[in-house]
């Protein structure tokens, strides 16, 4: 299989700082991600029926963050989505589980999955130690995917978790990024990482981003509107017409 190619392969540098070896977020040491992929199915969506695309995310801060908590925090721009375990984020300014990225209508599954699985990791939770509110975050799939069909179980968040990995991110169509659109194409999982000196020491900032947003008119490649140059060509295409999506980032440092 032919490797997946970059615009930085073709010469182009986007931005002015170096990445990291990997150019991903698990180059924030001790960061590790891993994806469960459901496609099943083709033809025209029949809700509770198929065909399906969607998937779940999971990236795990370090080994122990239930125990060893993280200093965290949250921004939200015009966002009407959900992230559940957000406010105790904003509250505490820490972070304890997993974060996990899924579609709309699958949220509540994948939080009442997590903490099946971080019950099984952690015995002591709920009684020498308090419970967890699981952080999961969504983008609506249902152009796609039949959402409603709510195809996650928990053997996909059991796999997601169990197979993270400090290796490059797996991006695009996987994962939590297996039924999103951007920008009229098909969007997905993203990830990227870059080194910042500052005051003479060296960070690694790692983000990860699940894209689902826009209009073929919003697509800009470093700082050049092409897709207003592409509109007349996939003039033909079938488009979202109502609900042009949302993105989420996922930013970490050392």
């Amino acid at each position: 299989m032919e490797k997946r190619r970059l615009l930085r392969h073709f010469g182009y540098q986007v931005g002015r700082f170096p990445t990291g070896a990997k150019n991903s977020i698990t180059d924030v040491p001790e960061v590790k991600v891993g994806h469960s992929t459901i496609i099943e199915g083709t033809g025209k969506r029949k809700p509770g029926t198929g065909p399906v695309r969607t998937g779940v995310t999971a990236i795990i801060p370090h080994e122990n963050v239930y125990m060893e908590r993280l200093i965290a925090g949250a921004n939200i721009l015009n966002g009407a989505g959900e992230v559940s375990g957000l406010i105790q984020i904003q509250e505490w300014g820490l972070i304890e589980t997993p974060i996990l990225l899924t579609n709309t209508l699958s949220v509540g599954r994948v939080s009442d999955v997590c903490v099946k699985w971080m019950s099984e990791k952690y015995p002591e939770m709920g009684g020498q130690y308090e419970v967890i509110i699981p952080v999961v975050g969504e983008c609506d799939d249902s152009f796609l995917n039949d959402s409603v069909g709510r195809h996650i179980k928990e053997r996909h968040v059991y796999e997601a978790l169990n197979s993270v990995s400090d290796a490059m991110v797996p991006e695009g169509s996987v994962g939590a990024g297996t039924g999103m659109v951007c920008c009229d194409f098909k969007g997905g999982i993203g990830s990227a990482s870059r080194i910042v000196m500052i005051d003479e020491r060296q960070y690694t900032i790692g983000i990860l981003v699940l894209t689902n947003f826009g209009r073929i008119d919003d697509l800009r490649i470093l700082g050049i509107p092409v897709g207003r140059k592409l509109v007349s060509a996939f003039a033909g295409i079938h488009k979202r017409s109502d609900n042009f999506g949302s993105i989420i980032v996922v930013l970490a440092t050392d």
